[in-house]
């Protein structure tokens, strides 16, 4: 089974945001989407530069159709300090009518699988027709401050200490309150424990909620 379909993935642009596993949600669905049309990935924080797909840099118009006709998925970036990328130059607006399909990684969490955002985050693009929020599950019964980005606005969210455990409860608690995101997705559900907090913690959201493991693709979809 393919996740692209279950979060209801459509032409246009999609942005990811939240915790751990953003990065490979966007291959994931890339892969995924490039056998209906064109799939463009690119940020509008910071990336680490995709190994098995060719990033244009700089790129006009022409740049990225001619790149697109010769190329299933391709990144369209700008270079950024410590060897990551930033923002395309063009506008994701632009992008979304030279591809059928743009993921946009939208959020940072500094590979921890929870996290709360600060004021300026997350950088959902106003052309996004589809905001999904990721959570590691792996982030359940440990320590906020271990486990969270942004451990103190996470804890402050929730109305909890940073030496506090995360639950079900609190993850979706400090989710529902900041109010990003239209798509619920749980990752690395790999064992039974992890499958029935991912129940629990789909029960506090009103949104559609997938959740499953990128790493074996294997998914389900909770409501």
């Amino acid at each position: 089974m393919q996740i692209a379909p279950l979060l209801q993935i459509g032409r246009g642009v999609t942005a990811l945001i939240g915790g751990g596993g953003k990065t490979t949600l966007m291959y994931t669905l890339a892969e995924e989407l490039k056998s209906r049309g064109k799939v463009i990935i690119c940020t509008s924080t910071k990336i680490k530069l995709p190994e098995q797909y060719p990033t244009i840099f700089g790129a006009s118009e022409d740049d990225v159709a001619a790149a697109l006709a010769v190329n299933d998925v391709i990144c369209v970036a700008e270079k950024s300090v410590e060897d990551k990328l930033c923002a395309p130059k063009l506008s994701f607006e632009t992008l979304s009518q030279l591809a059928p399909y743009v993921i946009v990684e939208a959020d940072g969490a500094k590979r921890l699988p929870l996290k709360a955002h600060a004021p300026h985050e997350p950088v959902i693009p106003a052309a996004a027709q589809r905001v999904v929020t990721v959570i590691g599950i792996d982030g359940i019964g440990k320590r906020i401050a271990d486990t969270c980005h942004r451990s103190a606005l996470y804890a402050l969210l929730a109305g909890v200490s940073e030496d506090d455990t995360v639950t079900p409860e609190i993850a979706a608690k400090v989710i529902n309150t900041e109010g990003w995101g239209d798509r619920i997705y749980i990752n690395k559900v790999e064992s039974a424990e992890a499958y029935d907090a991912a129940i629990v913690l789909a029960k506090q959201f009103t949104c559609p909620v997938i959740s499953g493991s990128l790493h074996k693709g294997v998914y389900t979809c909770l409501h």
